[in-house]
């Protein structure tokens, strides 16, 4: 059995999509703390050629609280409207723009319940769909910390591995996994470019560029581009 977890991410770059497809589970970590000026609620898209940070409204966000007691405002449009301005002669625009309307129109303010329907959405377009968990509802000892929370989660599904994005390197240890019966690796994607307006590529944006310039066969071979390490 092969485990992530992850915070959830506004519309995550390719890589995260990538941590998905490596695994047989995969743990939405939605009871751990918000990030102000992370990418939990923030992302960037492309306009004209450049690299445009857009950003999903928030009430009362506070790295005091977590990601599951967050709420989302309802002023959603704006984003929509800059996202169809910039993408409305992609491609793929018109398979990929009913989604996101459908996403950040949706009624479910909480941060955690929104985000992880937003994942599942993309999933599906994807093609993606492993077993899915929500951190706060399975059966752990919450009062644990870091490492040793995931390491909890990952006995309680049963994983013989445990994968996780390049940024883990500075935070698990794989001999305390290996204490556990489990061994850590780290997902290296690996880079990867398409053609977008005809310009340079700029790469690393949110997955609505990937979905918006690729049709579903390219999207699943890119996904493909990545190794275990």
């Amino acid at each position: 059995m092969k485990v992530a977890i992850m915070q959830p991410y506004l519309f995550p770059y390719l890589g995260y999509f990538q941590l998905i497809r490596a695994v047989d589970a995969f743990v939405v970590y939605d009871d751990v703390n918000y990030i102000v000026r992370g990418w939990i609620n923030r992302n960037f898209i492309l306009e004209q050629g450049n690299r445009l940070m857009i950003t999903l409204p928030l009430q009362g966000a506070s790295q005091n609280l977590l990601i599951n007691e967050v709420m989302v405002s309802s002023r959603q449009h704006k984003l929509l409207s800059t996202i169809r301005h910039n993408y409305a002669k992609a491609p793929y625009f018109k398979a990929v723009f009913p989604m996101l309307e459908d996403i950040f129109l949706q009624q479910e303010k909480n941060l955690a319940r929104f985000l992880d329907y937003q994942l599942r959405r993309v999933c599906d377009y994807l093609g993606l769909a492993p077993r899915w968990h929500v951190s706060s509802s399975l059966n752990k000892d919450n009062s644990l910390r870091g490492q040793n929370k995931v390491l909890a989660i990952c006995e309680e599904l049963g994983a013989k591995h445990y994968i996780n994005v390049p940024g883990g390197k500075s935070l698990y240890d794989h001999a305390a996994f290996a204490n556990h019966g489990m061994q850590l690796f780290l997902i290296q994607p690996r880079p990867v470019s398409y053609r977008q307006f005809g310009k340079e590529f700029v790469p690393n944006l949110s997955i609505i560029d990937v979905m918006m310039f690729n049709d579903k066969d390219q999207c699943a071979a890119l996904l493909e581009e990545y190794e275990l390490i």
